[in-house]
């Protein structure tokens, strides 16, 4: 276990040796829970690719999925490395304002339920690129969607593959950097795996057993924390606020974003990218694709938002009791950025000196294993079939390839993602991943979702104004985060040896967003091009009807 070869001024941890102890011990055991899931995973994947016959059933799963089985496979999808790793070490190492991921997820769905998901599954077939297309020069808009949904895909990647190398070093005591290289690139290749052979229903069942995955563990958690303090909340907060050397702090607003007013900023900034982001994933607006019928599109939030708010009010627990039982101390020593929280909170519940907290920590780690691996699949699908169907299919051979070729342009595609991701992941190894995923969210936001509400629900919008929204939004949110301190400048960074940032925000949110929708409003008032009125009557009718949807 890695915490175990780094000393403090005190020396070697005691809690670490007790937990590197039960972890060595019980090691054979964590890699047979490890391995079950991958073979479990894999045998679901192989048994779905062979029902995947047609460019639908690789794209939308054949739109065969329920309503409850699409809501759990959105909260699959949306619970990802960040939610189960990145928030609870941000509650465990700043308190309150750590919960700020908590609720910004969770309220992003009412965004994404009342704008965005029906008149969605009504208006397109497979991606955001078919939405934009409708009343717009298909070539131009259909490049500029593929392009954004690659982009914001491998942002979020980068978090998970992050949260991967964090979480397997962990538990099989890999300290070198090559080692934890490597297993990011395992996990790209698994990844890999699971969508060139099984597509959308292979991802799919993935994603609904690790949801049904994470939430059993989480309430095993939970419950379990709750346990040690007599379910006497009060007891568990006041514990964690003792144990984190900030007293009554801890628990009130400020720790991490009130120190100065640029923080305060960078807290509004990440509010606005966290509740706006969600309405413009990629991988979570395809989802929609894959249900029968607008009001089975429906149904599917309703359960996402009911399962996903369960799910975060437990991150409380998850968080405080980290910070109550474990300690920021020994969290931080395991990783700076606080990602192994939750595994450490597990082996710690259960004894660290134990066979169960050995069994725990093996059994809440390959959930959240599961959880990895269910996201990236879902990441790489959307980006994919976004490169295949919008920029292969419709741009490259202008709507002249079969749905064979397609699909196989789509297996490509995956795999040349796969590469990419595994690069970047291998450099982001040491970010908070729900820090790495708020930066997502911000380029999602700033690109898509103006593009989208502007294509819905605005009869001026022309092709120019989508140019302009997706690609200003792009370039300005991944500008801001290059020259931020999240890349360099501090020891938190990517590169924290170079220091070559200027903008003194860790999320883009709070300039790119806004701009993204001014110059989808400006580009489409400075256009020559008139705007299709008779498309947009026809687009209005379809996305409120579903009438003549796919």
């Amino acid at each position: 276990m890695s915490t175990t070869l780094q000393f403090t001024a005190g020396g070697l941890l005691a809690s670490d040796l007790a937990a590197e102890s039960a972890t060595t011990e019980h090691r054979p055991l964590i890699i047979t829970l490890f391995a079950a899931f991958v073979v479990a995973t894999l045998f679901i994947t192989v048994w779905a690719g062979r029902q995947t016959k047609s460019a639908a059933d690789f794209y939308a799963g054949g739109r065969q999925f329920t309503g409850f089985q699409n809501g759990l496979a959105i909260s699959g999808d949306y619970m990802s490395a960040a939610s189960f790793l990145g928030i609870a070490g941000a509650i465990a190492l700043f308190g309150y304002d750590g919960f700020l991921y908590s609720i910004g997820f969770l309220v992003a769905w009412l965004v994404a339920l009342l704008l965005v998901a029906e008149p969605l599954r009504n208006s397109g077939r497979f991606t955001m690129g078919d939405v934009l297309a409708y009343r717009m020069r298909q070539r131009p808009v259909r490049t500029a969607a593929g392009t954004s949904t690659i982009v914001v895909s491998i942002f979020y990647l980068l978090a998970q593959m992050a949260g991967a190398g964090v979480l397997v070093s962990l538990l099989l005591g890999i300290t070198s950097d090559s080692g934890k290289v490597l297993i990011v690139a395992l996990v790209g290749i698994l990844m890999i795996l699971y969508v060139t052979i099984g597509g959308m229903k292979g991802t799919t069942w993935v994603q609904m057993v690790k949801a049904v995955l994470l939430i059993a563990g989480t309430l095993l958690i939970t419950f379990l924390v709750l346990l040690k303090f007599n379910f006497n909340i009060s007891d568990l907060l006041g514990t964690a606020a003792e144990k984190s050397g900030h007293g009554t702090a801890f628990l009130e607003p400020g720790l991490k974003y009130g120190a100065t007013e640029t923080s305060k900023l960078d807290f509004i900034s990440l509010g606005i990218a966290l509740v706006l982001g969600t309405a413009g994933l990629p991988h979570i607006l395809i989802r929609f694709y894959t249900v029968p019928t607008a009001k089975a599109a429906r149904k599917s939030v309703n359960w996402a938002i009911g399962i996903i708010g369960a799910f975060y009010l437990m991150t409380i627990a998850l968080g405080f009791g980290a910070a109550a039982v474990v300690g920021p101390e020994t969290i931080t020593a395991s990783n700076k950025a606080g990602n192994t929280a939750a595994p450490l909170l597990a082996l710690h519940i259960g004894g660290t000196d134990s066979a169960g907290g050995a069994i725990l920590l093996a059994v809440i780690s390959a959930v959240a294993f599961a959880t990895i691996l269910a996201v990236v699949a879902g990441l790489t699908l959307a980006s994919s079939s976004s490169f295949a169907h919008d920029i292969y299919a419709n741009v490259i051979r202008r709507g002249q390839a079969t749905e064979k070729e397609e699909v196989r342009a789509a297996r490509w595609a995956t795999v040349a993602i796969g590469v990419v991701s595994i690069g970047l992941g291998a450099l982001a190894r040491d970010l908070n991943v729900a820090g790495l995923v708020a930066l997502a969210f911000a380029v999602a936001a700033s690109a898509n979702l103006p593009t989208i509400l502007y294509s819905l629900f605005w009869k001026r919008f022309t092709t120019q104004g989508a140019l302009w929204s997706i690609y200003g939004g792009l370039t300005s949110s991944v500008v801001l985060v290059l020259f931020s301190p999240v890349v360099s400048g501090k020891p938190t960074s990517m590169f924290k040896d170079l220091d070559f940032y200027w903008f003194p925000l860790e999320n883009p949110g709070l300039v790119s967003i806004p701009l993204g929708f001014l110059l989808g409003w400006l580009g489409s008032l400075l256009s020559k091009e008139k705007p299709d009125t008779g498309k947009y009557a026809e687009l209005e009718v379809k996305s409120l009807t579903g009438t003549g949807a796919h």
